[in-house]
Parts: structure tokens; sequence; C-alpha cells
């Protein structure tokens, strides 16, 4: 199937699409720093550069695009065109994540992922409950843990 806009539409429409300071990012810093919570962004001398780190706390937070890391949920569709390339690219990326991880949990980093579906979406949670939830862990013992949108039960 070919794409329904020119390549050059294509490629500017791409590269607005930020890494750093997404809508979801920018919620989360701003509920965190109202709480109470100092952090850090981007630390580069960390596996993985994490979007927020908590060092008093030692915990660091990701908060993934559902289509760029490949979250199977109601926001990620694999892309028609280009198939093989965006393939590799999303594998690599889910990949890279699992090396980070691997590399902070030695280094005795707590991590918290907060999907982008959790914050957006259909299947989206209450802001508060989301805060809620990323709060108390952060003010928990808790090594690992994941926000992602509600799921839906599928009845027969």
């Amino acid at each position: 199937m070919a794409d329904v806009v020119s390549i050059k539409k294509r490629s500017e429409m791409m590269s607005g699409i930020r890494s750093k300071n997404t809508r979801p990012e920018l919620l989360i810093r701003k509920a965190l720093h109202q709480a109470g919570f100092r952090f850090r962004i981007h630390q580069s001398d960390l596996p993985g550069k994490p979007d927020l780190v908590l060092p008093k706390y030692k915990a660091a937070i990701f908060i993934h695009g559902c289509f760029w890391h490949g979250h199977e949920c109601h926001l990620f569709k694999w892309p028609s065109t280009r198939a093989d390339f965006w393939k590799m690219k999303i594998n690599r990326n889910r990949e890279k994540d699992r090396e980070s991880l691997e590399k902070l949990h030695e280094q005795q980093w707590r991590v918290l992922i907060i999907w982008e579906c959790a914050i957006k979406g259909r299947d989206r949670l209450d802001l508060s409950i989301c805060f809620h939830k990323i709060t108390k862990w952060v003010a928990s013992k808790v090594k690992f843990k994941v926000i992602e949108g509600k799921t839906r039960l599928l009845f027969s």
C-alpha cells in the first residue's frame, strides 16, 4: 500500500516528532514537581538515558511512546510501508530497552516504565490514578514497575 502523503511531507512530519520533552513527559514532570519530588532529566551517564532520574530514591523513570518502543496496545500498529525497515528499527529499540534495564538493575537502580497509553488514548488511566501510582512507586522500595493503559477484558 502506497503512502497517502508525499515523501517530502512524510519526512517533514517525522522530523517534527520529538524524543525529549514530549507532552506525556512534561505532564508527569509537572505532577512530580508539584508533589514535591525533585529530579534530573535525560541523565546521559545512566544506561538508556532515563527521562527522569530521582537520585534521592535511586529511581529512573522512562516514559515510552507506544509506537517507537513497540508496545502491544491500541496505539501501536506495524506500518505497512517499508515494513522491514520499521520491524528492524522497533525491534532494535526493544532490544536497547532490555539492555538498559539490565544495566540499571546491575547498578541497583529502581526502574519505572510509563507507557504513553497510560496517559492518552481510549484506554488511558484517569490522570489522578496514574500520578498516584507514580508517586506511590517512587516512595516505595519496589525495584521495577510498569504503568500502562487499561487492558480490556474480552469475553467470548
